[in-house]
């Protein structure tokens, strides 16, 4: 059993304060920046698309926006719609917390959408891509959340429970630490070995994201304590088990129009 005391700030300088939080999307980013180009790279000579490896800069704007607008958008419809329908103005206040990954997941993919018609090229080899490195900031995200004491688990009697004082003095799963592992390292593996492949089909590891982090977050779910202000519906289902639910079956249309178009 662990008891959890640690700091979500990093640094305070009173003015600035640097939060471990702020830092898992700074490098989440980066790092999934860096690595989206390995894998572009990698395709581009395996394939004829015509795409500039540079491109995938100017993709980087857009996904900044797309996440933030669309996870904070997706918190307040999925999480939280009365509360800041009632209070509008809270909505900008981001700092504060309430993102939604559901949100985010569909901003992300208008984000592309508008970004590959920009550029000419296939929507999907733009979502694959992004899938392949969302991972790695899923991964820290999560860690993240683990920090700050936040997204808490159930209560369980396991000799690897976590104690987060802030919360009560109840030991608990440290689901975030599952999703890290289910949502980050082993959905990571799974799409880069596939995308790295010499055969690889454009649009397999958009459709594998939507099927794996589906499963993986509804597994994670089970030992995840509901959000107070939704709890569960028919005493059962959580929010993101619903979403997760509907990211599967979305996986598996897209797998179908794609083998349709083989055809």
């Amino acid at each position: 059993m662990y008891t959890h005391n640690l700091d979500p700030v990093l640094l305070d300088f009173g003015i600035i304060v640097i939060r471990w939080y702020s830092l898992a999307y700074i490098f989440g980013i980066v790092i999934g920046w860096w690595f989206g180009k390995r894998i572009i790279s990698h395709i581009l000579k395996n394939t004829n698309l015509n795409f500039k490896i540079n491109d995938f800069d100017d993709l980087i704007s857009y996904l900044i926006i797309s996440i933030i607008i669309g996870g904070r958008i997706g918190y307040v419809i999925f999480y939280n719609f009365e509360y800041y329908i009632s209070n509008p103005l809270e909505i900008i206040k981001i700092w504060e917390g309430g993102m939604s990954f559901h949100g985010a997941l569909i901003g992300i993919i208008i984000g592309a959408y508008l970004f590959s018609k920009k550029k000419g090229v296939s929507t999907f080899f733009i979502l694959d891509i992004i899938a392949c490195v969302a991972p790695i900031g899923i991964f820290l995200g999560r860690i993240a959340n683990f920090i700050n004491g936040e997204l808490i688990g159930k209560v369980t009697n396991v000799s690897w429970s976590v104690i987060f004082p802030l919360v009560d003095s109840l030991p608990r799963h440290p689901s975030q630490l599952y999703e890290a592992l289910l949502e980050g390292i082993i959905l990571f593996l799974i799409l880069n070995i596939l995308i790295f492949k010499k055969k690889y089909k454009i649009g397999t590891s958009s459709y594998l994201f939507l099927i794996f982090y589906g499963i993986f977050r509804i597994i994670s779910e089970i030992f995840r304590e509901p959000d107070a202000q939704v709890g569960y519906f028919f005493n059962l289902l959580s929010i993101g088990t619903i979403l997760s639910f509907i990211m599967i079956v979305s996986g598996f249309v897209i797998l179908s129009i794609l083998k349709k178009n083989e055809i």
